[in-house]
């Protein structure tokens, strides 16, 4: 869609302005709330946060990512993602293969994860997932 014609549509004040301002404000808060977490929380409980923020917008629980693109977005070595890694897979909560990790136990892995995974899923499901115009 071309950037003028979703300005125009914006511009009207309608149901896509609306929509487009609760996930903005989602947006904002899962910016604010990782930047805290990042600062506050161990690796493993900020990788389980990422981890499931990423099935959830994809709808699946398998996700083809490398060590390296974990590291990258946690902002950590790569070393570090794999010893989180190696303890979820030991622990039955993820299986993980070269360029692929299955989520096996997720409420296992809600429970590794900080609060933060569970602050910003809240947001965006209060904001997107609800029936509200």
């Amino acid at each position: 869609m071309p950037a003028h014609c979703l300005k125009a549509e914006f511009d009207r004040g309608g149901a896509l302005q609306k929509l487009l301002l609760r996930y903005f404000q989602a947006f904002l808060t899962q910016v604010s709330q990782t930047a805290a977490c990042n600062r506050l929380h161990m690796l493993e409980a900020r990788f389980a946060r990422w981890l499931l923020l990423a099935s959830d917008s994809i709808g699946k629980d398998d996700l083809y990512l490398t060590q390296e693109f974990a590291a990258q977005m946690l902002g950590v070595r790569r070393a570090g993602v794999t010893e989180a890694a190696g303890s979820f897979q030991r622990s039955g909560l993820i299986r993980y293969t070269r360029g692929r990790v299955t989520i096996l136990d997720r409420s296992g892995l809600e429970e590794a994860s900080c609060e933060c995974y569970q602050t910003v899923k809240n947001e965006f499901d209060r904001l997107l997932n609800s029936n509200s115009s």
